[in-house]
């Protein structure tokens, strides 16, 4: 009750203050001065209503719901159940006649005095008069202003073309004056302040065709960029500003003037009249610069088309209207007789183009089978046997290649074949091994070489044709195989490509189900549910490392796979899963990627992934890659599969039926290089055109988005000078990680050392800890992918010892340093809880917190 009584008070003084402005508005409608008496009798049936208006709107907003409904109950409503709106009609309802405010009392109390009021209506009235005298000069200012425009949008469609004549006869001048003056500076890209400019000499007039490439030269002068620009607040500056505030200022001069020279006597004097001031010029503007804002554009734009030696020739004629609008005119059929050349030159340098393109691109990328190879596909879901029976039918064979996704594979199929007495050679782009008597080889896909025949050759993981960056390299291989059988490898979802490719050869499909049922848990995972033969899957190193540290200090013992480990290391890792040595192992997705691992379940610790460009959730291919993992034929009955979250989603998922890959992806090969070389000799056009090539239908190009970075550290350089536009290539497409600055700075190195005749530096090496040695063991793969490409074997096997030994290290840190990684809070060092979001703990986020509230400054 407390509440409405001051709520009341409001409504009270809000009242009050409309009751007076209903007196002004009563008194200024009057002539002569109506007695206080008189208002009342007009206007006091309305003051109840007044008063109700203010009163019902102030305690229907301001009242809570809960205060209604008790006010409801005191007054004997049941109102349990009731909805929002029939509370506020009942409220209202009830509160209408609540201590009701008397307005004619509060007025009739303290009447105003006679010359009190009298006084009032004299100040209200003499107010309102002046406002509606203001009120008609507005409207009368607005009229001739109106009738203003619409005589200068008439002379704009008769002068236009005058006024631009006149003005391009200004910047004649001027611009012949600065080409005959001013200095020549060097062009550099961008116009940034790194450099500083150099002299050049002076202009010549033809040096330039168009007034538009004379505006891109530098004035020497430095200016500020638009605000909404990146980078430096501050360029060096092109003839283009000045000259742009040079037509503009010299279009309002040429336009107002001839406005005011023809603007009929009449209308000059009404403006005077109304305005009480003489037209100007500057008058002139303020009422019609909107209408001049495109005139100066149009006129600035028109006159970057005017030719240079066009501007020079009518210097020679003095300013007369009718003859320079005559020289325009002429200038102009002259103009648009030189575009249509200029338009007819670049088609035909287009068409050129487009031929140059279909030589060097097109004709690369249509498969060449051929018809006595035997084309045999094992399709089906992960863990199902299907690289077990090529690589079976492959150790048959008098001779054989196995193409890998990944260098752990081809290691493993190394080991796997020489082992079982098949003599096999090993070739990745960071090592080759040779085997006595071998007559089969191992590889990564990318090293596959079209020349090179076999009986048997095996392509592995075939659904990576879709791979944006890496998918050419299958697609080569399957296209160019020669050999009596190729045995491709893939998921259901690469069948239709893969039938597409190779479609018209002799084509046998084995389609290959799992025997193991996958059995999706229904209760969602969490840490502590871990048991022997799980797979935690998660999608970083920082994770699975965590995640093993963790699992490691509740007394499991763990392995650990991810994408940066070394393939010797990850291997060690797997051998002592498979020997039980660990019960469980933590793990990226390079997991699904044929790793044969006996697990009896894969968990997915997270169910969405960074891609590069964003978080997503994970596809159902990647959920079915991974998750067939779950069940080792012969060891369990079934696979299981558990999540911490989005069960029901993920097992959709991995149900739901695979979508066929629809293209595959392209990326530059030597034969591109070699007839690109007729054409052009650097590769910066090289970019340019494979940018401006269509790739084909079904096919999707390579970004060559690390090669271009590579090739920004050279541009223009010594090595892009002396070597060869394919062997550049080669070294821009090493396989290494370009996100490492210390081996993007060996890449530079060594490339200089290539082109200078000097000896490859050596990699840097360091061993405090597990990301050191990490890091280290990279810059050597990297040494060894130059060795190799130089031909070096010999030093190749002394820096594979060294890696070896790194590997080692790295492994001996996995089992030392990993137990003690825990989280802890930035500020004071306290040991994090397991899964901790932030990175500072409860304590100190509340102190900064506190901190901040402090030196906020006090609300007004």
């Amino acid at each position: 009750m407390e509440k409405l009584h001051l709520l009341r008070e409001e409504a009270i003084e809000e009242t009050k203050q409309k009751i007076k402005e209903d007196i002004t508005h009563f008194l200024e409608e009057h002539e002569h001065c109506p007695s206080f008496q008189d208002y009342l009798a007009e206007r006091s049936a309305f003051f109840h209503q007044i008063w109700l208006n203010i009163w019902l709107n102030k305690v229907t907003n301001d009242v809570l719901r809960s205060h209604k409904k008790a006010f409801l109950r005191k007054k004997g409503y049941d109102i349990e159940g009731t909805d929002k709106k029939l509370i506020n009609k009942l409220f209202r309802n009830e509160i209408r006649e609540y201590l009701p405010f008397h307005i004619l009392n509060w007025l009739t109390e303290t009447p105003p005095v006679e010359e009190e009021w009298k006084e009032l209506y004299l100040r209200v009235r003499n107010e309102y008069l002046k406002k509606n005298k203001e009120k008609k000069q507005a409207t009368l200012q607005k009229e001739t202003r109106k009738e203003i425009l619409s005589y200068i949008d008439t002379q704009l469609n008769k002068l236009e073309l005058h006024w631009y004549v006149e003005l391009r006869y200004i910047f004649a001048k001027k611009c012949l004056n600065d080409l005959e003056t001013k200095t020549k500076y060097q062009s550099i890209e961008p116009y940034m302040l790194e450099e500083k400019l150099e002299e050049e000499g002076q202009f010549t007039c033809d040096s330039f065709k168009t007034v538009s490439d004379f505006l891109k030269e530098f004035t020497g002068s430095i200016h500020k960029k638009n605000e909404h620009w990146d980078g430096h607040g501050w360029e060096y500056e092109t003839y283009y500003y000045p000259y742009e505030r040079f037509v503009f200022y010299h279009s309002e001069l040429v336009v107002y003037r001839s406005l005011l020279q023809h603007m009929p006597e009449e209308l000059r004097i009404n403006y005077e009249n109304v305005f009480g001031l003489k037209l100007t010029e500057e008058r002139l503007s303020r009422i019609s610069h909107h209408f001049l804002l495109t005139l100066k554009s149009r006129f600035f734009n028109m006159i970057q088309e005017e030719y240079i030696e066009d501007l020079i020739r009518i210097l020679e004629f003095p300013f007369d209207p009718a003859i320079h609008l005559s020289l325009f005119e002429k200038d102009l059929k002259k103009q648009e007789e030189r575009k249509a050349a200029e338009l007819a030159e670049l088609k035909r340098q287009q068409e050129e183009e487009e031929r140059a393109l279909e030589d060097i691109f097109g004709r690369e990328y249509s498969p060449s089978f051929r018809g006595d190879i035997r084309y045999i596909l094992h399709i089906g879901e992960t863990n199902t046997g299907k690289t077990h029976h090529a690589i079976s039918r492959m150790k048959e064979a008098k001779s054989g290649m196995y193409l890998a996704p990944l260098r752990l594979l081809a290691l493993e199929v190394f080991d796997t074949l020489n082992s079982a007495d098949v003599p096999c050679n090993l070739k990745t782009g960071e090592e080759e091994k040779e085997v006595l008597y071998a007559n089969h080889v191992s590889s990564t896909v990318e090293m596959f070489h079209e020349k090179d025949e076999y009986d048997v050759i095996v392509i592995d993981e075939a659904q990576m044709l879709a791979d944006q960056d890496r998918g050419f390299a299958w697609y080569r291989a399957i296209t160019k195989s020669r050999a009596k059988e190729v045995h491709i490898i893939g998921s259901e979802n690469v069948r239709e490509l893969l039938m597409e490719l190779v479609g018209d050869g002799n084509v046998e499909i084995h389609t290959y189900k799992r025997e193991v049922p996958l059995q999706v848990e229904s209760k969602e995972f969490q840490l502590k549910h871990a048991k022997k033969g799980d797979a935690v899957v998660c999608f970083s190193r920082k994770k699975v490392l965590d995640t093993a540290s963790r699992l490691q200090n509740n007394g499991h013992k763990v392995s650990m796979i991810y994408g940066s480990m070394p393939p010797e290391t990850r291997k060690r890792q797997m051998m002592q899963f498979i020997k039980g040595k660990t019960n469980m192992i933590v793990a990226t997705d390079a997991i699904g990627m044929g790793l044969n691992l006996p697990i009896r379940r894969i968990v997915f610790l997270e169910t969405d992934k960074f891609d590069g460009t964003r978080r997503r959730r994970l596809t159902s291919q990647e959920v079915k890659q991974i998750a067939g993992r779950a069940g080792r034929k012969g060891i369990y009955n079934e696979g299981r599969v558990a999540f911490t979250k989005d069960i029901k989603v993920m097992k959709q998922l991995l149900e739901q039926p695979d979508q066929s890959l629809r293209t595959f992806a392209i990326a530059p090969t030597s034969g591109v290089f070699e007839r690109f070389q007729r054409y052009y000799h650097d590769m910066d056009t090289f970019f340019y055109l494979w940018d401006k090539f269509r790739s084909p239908y079904g096919t999707e190009k390579a970004t060559l988005f690390e090669e271009r970075e590579l090739y920004e550290l050279i541009r223009g350089t010594d090595i892009e000078a002396k070597l060869l536009l394919n062997d550049l290539y080669g070294f821009l497409h090493l396989p290494f990680s370009k996100k490492e600055s210390q081996l993007t700075e060996q890449w530079l190195e060594c490339m200089f050392a290539i082109v200078n005749g000097e000896e490859l530096p050596e990699p840097q090496l360091k061993n405090k800890n597990l990301e050191q040695k990490e890091v280290s063991y990279k810059a050597v793969g990297l040494h060894l992918l130059f060795l190799y490409r130089l031909g070096r074997q010999t030093e190749a096997y002394y820096w594979e010892r060294v890696r070896s030994e790194i590997a080692d290290g790295v492994h001996e840190s996995l089992r030392t340093e990993v137990t003690s990684l825990t989280q802890t809070c930035k500020q004071c060092g306290k040991k994090l809880p397991p899964n901790f979001g932030f990175p500072i703990c409860d304590r100190c986020h509340a102190a900064r917190l506190k901190r901040r509230s402090r030196r906020k400054p006090p609300k007004h």
